[in-house]
């Protein structure tokens, strides 16, 4: 059994009314053909219902801790179906909220001969809307496309991929710290960082709760992935970094807190229901269900099922052995297939044999990239096409940090690893070749007919550009289009001396990398050259991938305030490629 927590009463420490049964959500989650998962935080032990039309399913809660929680399946929808929905708590309509403003939230389930629309993007700090937060901080892009969405300014994405970084438990802010101050010292570590689960529920909350993004994530299905900001600036960067953080007296509490309340808030929504039934942990929230409806007295009058220590044990395991559980997942949308990929937790740190992924990782995701699809989307919170100077610069970092150049350089090339964030697929050179031979036996058409793009969906950086592998048919034999779209920051903006610096880097280290790594044999050269063709630009921005038959057309758009109206930025476009696929 884990340690006693103190007792966290999520409506009170949140400001919201102590007789409020929702405490978060709705979420709109997984959407398929004919079926849909919608997520809920309770207030207490309860039964959640959606309905729609005449039409309704239900899902008694299960604890982590001290939150309720609940995933309701709703199955047998009609194809391409559009229908409002309501959400209950014990019967009580709890949503949509009375008077609310916004829309009437909706199901939208998948048409495949509809053409895919999906937005994605990276990296949003959880502030406020107001002046002062905007001046620090930016227009949030997120809550932008929600308005937009209200005001009929915007057509409606199928889905919204959320690449990494959707909470910050190391960079936080000032309601954040005020509610960590409440709770514990700040004098003592780790400070005003996120320190456990129950911190983390309170993180979520202040990044899900704005009114207009609440009501987006209600209405709009969306999956996710998370990356260091998750769990902590350069998480898995090196064994040397694993080695160090475990030696302070913090970090344990912060990773399985971190896991766990993302198995919680995140993951389980990416599953389809079939997968949900496979996982390990959610099959006994099925098992308590099916038991508590063959009961005589009902449902409420049943035990919720506490999910503690499965959770917990869980996210133990995989701290020490990785490959025990998945994070990665498959997204079929018609015309696109989108397989998202863990780049964090999957990774092998040992220094004999890095890898950006272990072996059960690599060959799974070695399954899912097949053809017989017209867009092939790969979603990785790191981008996989770096800047050619950026790629080669982390290159001979490794390879130095690896001990190519001696003991001594080794130890400079793991500082400088660490201090400037050299930890992307570059710095994990067998796994970046193996995934880029899988695409590239994707694109030549040697599993099922050639998609016409195989594009990778990135965020993490920063900044956004698009990338293509350099004449990928004349020099490679390719059939498809292979390129990489990075979005980022959704809100979180590199500081201007920072974008001068990196936008010089990025044109400056290209010949002197390019002829280092050439000349060294101990720098590997990558088989297949890619370009930047697109970008960099840095505003805060949410992107949207087209389809149009064999061609994507991916948009950047932002937000700009207008008149000194803070609270409803306008919605613009930063940027617009089009993408020709293969014929």
């Amino acid at each position: 059994m884990h340690p006693a927590q103190p007792v966290f009463d999520p409506a009170h420490a949140m400001g919201l009314p102590t007789d409020s049964p929702l405490v978060l959500g709705p979420m709109l989650r997984y959407v398929g053909e004919t079926s849909a998962t919608v997520w809920a935080q309770t207030a207490e032990h309860s039964v959640v219902t959606v309905t729609a039309g005449d039409r309704e399913w239900s899902a008694p809660t299960f604890r982590v801790r001290e939150g309720h929680y609940a995933l309701v399946v709703a199955d047998g929808l009609p194809v391409g179906s559009d229908v409002e929905y309501e959400l209950r708590v014990d019967g009580r309509l709890v949503w949509p909220e009375p008077d609310t403003p916004y829309p009437h939230p909706r199901l939208r389930t998948l048409d495949h001969d509809r053409p895919t629309r999906l937005a994605f993007g990276s990296c949003r700090v959880s502030e406020p809307h107001d002046a002062k937060a905007n001046k620090k901080n930016g227009v949030d892009a997120l809550r932008t496309l929600a308005l937009a969405l209200v005001r009929g300014e915007e057509e409606w994405p199928d889905l919204m991929a959320f690449l990494g970084d959707q909470v910050y438990a190391d960079w936080t802010s000032d309601e954040m710290r005020d509610f960590i101050a409440s709770k514990r010292d700040i004098d003592e570590d780790p400070g005003v960082e996120i320190k456990d689960y129950e911190e983390y529920a309170h993180l979520y909350w202040l990044a899900w709760s704005d009114p207009a993004n609440r009501w987006l994530l209600s209405t709009l299905p969306s999956c996710m992935i998370f990356d260091d900001h998750d769990i902590r600036d350069d998480w898995n960067t090196s064994w040397t970094w694993h080695e160090q953080i475990n030696r302070t007296r913090w970090w344990h509490d912060r990773l399985v807190g971190g896991l766990a309340s993302y198995w919680v808030y995140q993951h389980i929504g990416n599953l389809a229901p079939d997968e949900l039934a496979a996982d390990e942990i959610y099959a006994r929230v099925l098992e308590h269900a099916a038991a508590r409806d063959a009961g005589p007295s009902g449902l409420r009058d049943q035990d919720e099922l506490d999910l503690t220590d499965a959770v917990f044990d869980l996210v133990e395991r995989v701290d020490r052995h990785p490959e025990v559980y998945r994070w990665s997942y498959r997204r079929d949308l018609g015309d696109c297939r989108l397989v998202v990929v863990d780049s964090r937790a999957a990774r092998v740190l040992e220094p004999e044999r890095r890898s950006m992924l272990d072996e059960q990782e690599q060959r799974w995701l070695d399954e899912q990239l097949t053809g017989d699809v017209d867009h092939l989307l790969i979603g990785t919170s790191l981008p996989f096409l770096l800047p050619p100077g950026l790629h080669d610069f982390e290159a001979i970092d490794e390879v130095t940090a690896q001990g190519a150049y001696g003991r001594p350089l080794a130890a400079v090339g793991e500082k400088i690893r660490q201090v400037v964030d050299l930890e992307h697929w570059a710095a994990f050179n067998d796994g970046f070749e193996a995934v880029f031979d899988m695409v590239m036996d994707v694109a030549r058409g040697n599993r099922g007919r050639a998609p016409a793009t195989v594009t990778f969906l990135s965020g993490d950086v920063h900044n956004s550009y698009v990338a293509h592998v350099t004449d990928a048919a004349a020099r490679h034999g390719a059939r498809s289009t292979i390129v990489q779209a990075v979005c980022s920051p959704i809100r979180n903006p590199m500081p201007m001396a920072l974008r001068v610096l990196m936008s010089g880097m990025a044109k400056s280290l290209v010949k002197p990398m390019n002829a280092w790594a050439r000349r060294s044999k101990r720098v590997p050269d990558p088989a297949y050259p890619w370009t930047v063709t697109h970008g960099p630009w840095y505003d805060n921005c949410f992107a949207e991938l087209n389809v149009q038959g064999p061609d994507l057309v991916v948009v950047w758009r932002g937000g700009e305030v207008r008149g000194g109206d803070d609270e409803n930025p306008a919605l613009t476009t930063v940027a617009e490629v089009k993408i020709a696929g293969s014929r």
